[in-house]
């Protein structure tokens, strides 16, 4: 079975190549590292394959997934991390973007935090986060290990998507961020990683 070419899927397949780009130039998405993907009005899940680099992807990098995390077309192979956007996309109907990078911040950071989640407080940029209306609040990222069984980390994943209001990070790895769409996701994951920056300057500085 072949993926359906329409606007629908041109429109996807720009957002997802221009938020590499622009993540790339970020330097959030070394080498091959990252993933995007993005739910059309259908219900369609576009994806990148596996491997590529993201700040030099054309539309036939972008693959159609079932709901399950199963490329369409079987010639297609899908990142190893799928079923962690298609299990964001079955949690909540009105997710439409979700995206996955790996920024020095957010690496380092989530290495030498000893507790379960990074608590980011007082910053004006917390207000890109939905429900925030003042700098005077305190948010909290949550932190998983890292799991080459992805399936069961998603397991571990689960219980906490309700209670997520910025994402969630995975040690030495990294952060995972969605959106209404792919504007609001890519907001949010500017969003984070500058708060990220923000406290790992921090704690150089006290170094």
């Amino acid at each position: 079975m072949q993926t359906r070419v329409d606007e629908s899927w041109s429109n996807a397949c720009r957002q997802i190549v221009q938020a590499g780009q622009r993540m790339d130039q970020r330097g959030w998405v070394p080498a091959t590292a990252g993933n995007l993907s993005c739910r059309l009005p259908d219900g369609r899940i576009a994806i990148t394959r596996s491997g590529g680099h993201k700040g030099f992807l054309t539309d036939s990098d972008v693959i159609e997934i079932t709901p399950d995390g199963v490329p369409v077309d079987s010639a297609n192979r899908a990142s190893a991390e799928t079923l962690l956007h298609t299990q964001l996309y079955a949690h909540d109907p009105a997710i439409g973007a979700v995206l996955h990078g790996h920024s020095v911040a957010a690496t380092i950071l989530s290495m030498d935090e000893p507790s379960d989640a990074i608590t980011l407080a007082s910053y004006e940029v917390l207000k890109v986060f939905e429900g925030q209306t003042t700098h005077e609040t305190s948010l909290e990222l949550p932190l998983f290990h890292n799991d080459q069984d992805i399936a069961r980390l998603a397991t571990v994943v689960a219980p906490k998507l309700a209670d997520m209001q910025l994402g969630y990070l995975i040690r030495g790895h990294g952060v995972y961020v969605w959106g209404k769409d792919m504007f609001t996701a890519l907001a949010r994951l500017e969003g984070l990683e500058f708060l990220l920056a923000c406290e790992l300057a921090r704690l150089q500085k006290k170094a």
